[in-house]
């Protein structure tokens, strides 16, 4: 592999245009090839991808896409091929979905088989996800004619229009990874876009919202869409990967944000909406003109954030979120051991993970808890820690993890050695520990199932606590919760036996 020198600072490939071509845009993320989200039923639409084809249209080229969302096989990819005709084939995955940050090898096979398909009718095709940029040797390999490395738009614009001006020399172009030659070549890494509000919104015309809403609807009774904010994240968890948008925070204006939320609402009439930055609102002052700008719109509308449990902290802030209408925020609380948080380079505490869902319900924003198993060191009392962290706040949800090694991460550095066998997950739930740690992967599966069950008995527990000490306010609701205990009680209680049982096979 041949790596060449960057440019000089604040240097650019210039864009030349010659004749507009044909862009047909696609992603690997398949619904139906991870049956834990299928049956979720809540899907979000590719925004990464919608940004890519707006950003083309803009500077003139002729867009479409093929959502594969709700596709049932990467072959369907071929009616589009057939109608379009395009001249250049687009894979660009969707880098604010954590799911294809997992790198999925049922979306890696989709993938690869839509770029042969692709190719055998003539595309020049070019793709950029996470999976290859960590990945790009297999994906040319496949036969990609270019993998764009990092966050894509101008690396896009630029290579496409090098192509139609009928350039062969592509190396003056940063942040692409194509073979020349016989040989592998990457250029240099193509600098962020720091202003974000430059940008065109999503392309949401170019998708079919419909089956979004019907799905949402039949599964949650409500409709929910994604939009991001920022990109990046300064924060330096030695197991988070930023392959796409890196360690740098770029923020959009609260009026640009306002701005979009206005049009999704007129055109989609959402009823709720998923922010899914890595961390939202983290500029100071934002949040607070953010809620400004909604009240001024008189608009009212729920939504749900991540954040960081030490930024969760400032009284003020989250009053702010409160009057924006934020009523759910998932915080990377990861662990309930002091140690392991450490040992994970989270810079966050235990206690601040409880002050911080104390002072969210005070405010009354659902707290959530994002917790990951098996990371290196743990042990049984760990893993007990952080069942009782869970079991004495009782979030909102919970969404249960175990470790898992990406590229370009100091973790994946410390276990790569083991990672001989199984290098990604074939779908979200299968959870399997994919390194030698404490106990054997089928004992994390298992601590899934048992924390899901314990967490749910202390949620029963809890209703019938407080419909005895105010039974006037019981309604269906915590009735119901409060007679699950019959269900719960035994079921966590057979899901220990299986743990205990799990804990003392050797690995």
């Amino acid at each position: 592999m041949r790596v060449l020198p960057e440019p000089a600072a604040g240097c650019k490939s210039p864009v030349k245009f010659f004749y507009m071509k044909n862009i047909l845009f696609s992603h690997s993320y398949f619904l139906r090839f991870d049956p834990k989200q299928w049956e979720l039923g809540q899907p979000y639409a590719p925004l990464g991808t919608l940004y890519a084809a707006a950003w083309m249209r803009e500077n003139g080229y002729k867009v479409s896409v093929f959502d594969s969302m709700f596709a049932k096989e990467p072959d369907e990819i071929l009616a589009p091929i057939e109608i379009q005709k395009p001249d250049f084939f687009v894979i660009y995955d969707d880098g604010f979905n954590y799911l294809t940050k997992m790198c999925l090898t049922n979306m890696r096979d989709a993938a690869f088989r839509m770029i042969g398909l692709a190719k055998e009718r003539g595309c020049t095709v070019i793709v950029s996800s996470s999976d290859s940029t960590d990945q790009y040797e297999k994906y040319l390999s496949e036969g990609a004619d270019f993998v764009l490395m990092g966050e894509a738009e101008i690396s896009l614009l630029e290579l496409v229009s090098a192509i139609g001006g009928g350039e062969k020399d592509f190396i003056s172009i940063p942040g692409l990874a194509f073979k020349a030659n016989g040989a592998t070549i990457k250029t240099a890494a193509r600098p962020l876009i720091k202003d974000l509000d430059t940008l065109p919104f999503p392309a949401w015309d170019l998708i079919n919202m419909e089956p979004y809403r019907r799905t949402w609807m039949k599964h949650a009774g409500y409709f929910s869409m994604n939009m991001g904010t920022t990109r990046g994240c300064p924060f330096k968890c030695n197991w988070c990967a930023k392959p796409i948008y890196g360690n740098r925070y770029h923020s959009r204006s609260p009026r640009n944000v306002v701005r979009e939320l206005k049009f999704l609402k007129e055109n989609y009439d959402f009823d709720h909406i998923w922010f899914c930055d890595d961390i939202f609102g983290l500029k100071p002052g934002w949040v607070s003109e953010f809620a400004k700008l909604l009240e001024n719109e008189d608009m009212a509308f729920k939504f749900k954030i991540q954040a960081r449990a030490d930024l969760l902290l400032q009284e003020n802030y989250i009053k702010d979120l409160a009057r924006a209408g934020c009523d759910n925020i998932w915080m990377g609380a990861e662990s309930g051991s002091q140690k392991i948080l450490d040992a994970m380079d989270k810079g966050i505490t235990v206690d601040q993970i409880h002050s911080a869902t104390e002072l969210l319900r005070k405010h009354r924003i659902k707290p959530s808890f994002f917790i990951q198993f098996g990371y290196l060191g743990e042990t049984k009392e760990d893993i007990e820690k952080t069942v009782r962290m869970i079991n004495k706040l009782l979030p909102f949800e919970i969404g249960i993890s175990v470790s898992y090694p990406l590229p370009g991460t100091s973790f994946f550095e410390k276990v790569k050695a083991d990672l001989k066998e199984k290098t990604n997950w074939t779908d979200s739930d299968e959870l399997k520990l994919m390194f030698r740690n404490t106990y054997q992967p089928a004992f994390y599966k298992q601590l899934h199932r048992y924390v899901h069950k314990s967490y749910r008995m202390s949620i029963a527990f809890q209703n019938i606590r407080n419909l005895l000490a105010n039974p006037m306010k019981m309604t269906p609701a915590i009735l119901k919760k409060a007679l699950s205990v019959a269900y719960y009680f035994p079921a966590a209680f057979l899901a220990r036996r299986k743990l205990n049982a799990l804990e003392k096979i050797s690995f």
